[in-house]
């Protein structure tokens, strides 16, 4: 739908569409592994929380993805995650970027690892979360800064369609960078030269501190599609169907040569901005006073709202009512996760920390560089 930003509402999400491939046609392990994935990405979460809360030798800090789970799984399973470099599908990340690793594939060990700035990370201890990355799994890194990663990702889009290639490139990016250049000029390039580009906004209704109604002009962000004249999606962010369904029809867009789709996800952070502040260790979700907010910026009763449509009872209901699994079958599946994600940490616990003096590695060329200017 060229141009106009569609709804994919509850009652038709699960039915036949113009893709003609939808969440129910995928196969019962991949369903499964779905709230899988769903399920690591908040034990992780809620793991690393509680260790910066009372672990004062844990190095670790995070802005935590809990209760957008359902956005990167939903949307990291309609992509091609396995195969060799110029095969895999690619994603870019935000600050918040620890759901979106776990939704893609990287190895859980070595992510907990770099968190805590050990040897044996994904990146050496050198990136800690802001900067994590692993290109083997398509994985392309975290963005301290607000903003820029849809640039980048758009190169990457261009780079594959001179290839003729036929990967597709994913940038996640919160509601704030609505109000970027980057998140024009990006939907511009991806427009103009038709890429195989995918913009995802994930919605929280918060940057930082601020509702996005302070910078963001209208109630849908999706519908800054339309002066581009590319489809602008609104979904539910909550339902990993839903967000599915939409991605694997901008995916099929994209990978068919047809151009970018920017997909707005309604969805809500269960922790403040970063870190833990307000939280209690052992529950879910920050409910108190955040120093750095100087306020409980949040109303009480907004957030516990949005926690009873929770990511994870959702997708474990719909499994249920599909006859994949029983409650206990998904009971075990989640204490399944909780042990591998205990044994993450764990093993991250051990493992040697980086060195200081080789924090300068691979930032500047080493050896000999020999001198060359353009042809």
């Amino acid at each position: 739908m060229a141009g106009a930003a569609a709804t994919i509402s509850s009652s038709v999400a699960y039915g036949a569409g113009e893709s003609g491939f939808w969440a129910k046609d995928l196969e019962d392990e991949q369903l499964v592994d779905m709230y899988r994935r769903i399920l690591r990405i908040r034990w992780h979460e809620r793991t690393m929380a509680d260790k910066m809360m009372t672990d004062p030798t844990y190095r670790g800090y995070n802005h935590f993805y809990a209760g957008q789970e359902a956005v990167a799984v939903g949307v990291c399973s309609a992509l091609r995650n396995a195969g060799s470099f110029d095969q895999i599908d690619l994603i870019y990340s935000t600050h918040r970027p620890t759901g979106h690793a776990i939704a893609k594939g990287v190895d859980l060990k070595r992510m907990c690892a770099e968190n805590d700035f050990r040897a044996t990370g994904l990146n050496s201890g050198y990136a800690a979360e802001m900067h994590i990355a692993d290109p083997s799994v398509g994985f392309m890194g975290a963005d301290g800064m607000i903003g820029p990663g849809p640039v980048i990702a758009v190169g990457s889009a261009f780079a594959i369609k001179a290839r003729d290639s036929d990967q597709v490139v994913v940038n996640f990016g919160g509601d704030g960078t609505y109000a970027t250049p980057h998140f024009h000029s990006a939907l511009n390039n991806a427009t103009l030269l038709k890429l195989p580009f995918i913009y995802v906004v994930e919605n929280n209704l918060y940057h930082q501190y601020a509702h996005y109604s302070f910078s963001v002009p209208m109630k849908d962000i999706a519908t800054a599609a339309e002066p581009y004249g590319i489809p602008g999606v609104v979904v539910d962010g909550q339902d990993v169907m839903q967000v599915y369904n939409a991605a694997k029809i901008a995916v099929d867009r994209a990978r068919a040569g047809e151009g970018p789709t920017l997909i707005e996800a309604k969805t809500y952070r269960y922790y403040n901005h970063w870190g833990a502040p307000g939280a209690t260790p052992g529950e879910l979700g920050a409910f108190g006073y955040d120093p750095l907010a100087i306020s409980s910026f949040r109303p009480e009763r907004e957030l516990r709202a949005w926690m009873q449509r929770d990511p994870v009872d959702i997708s474990r209901k719909i499994l249920i009512d599909w006859g994949l699994l029983d409650d206990a079958k998904a009971d075990a599946i989640e204490t399944e996760v909780k042990a591998e994600v205990t044994e993450a940490f764990a093993w991250a616990a051990e493992q040697p920390l980086c060195k200081p003096e080789d924090g300068l590695k691979h930032v500047f060329a080493e050896g000999v560089v020999e001198a060359r200017q353009l042809a």
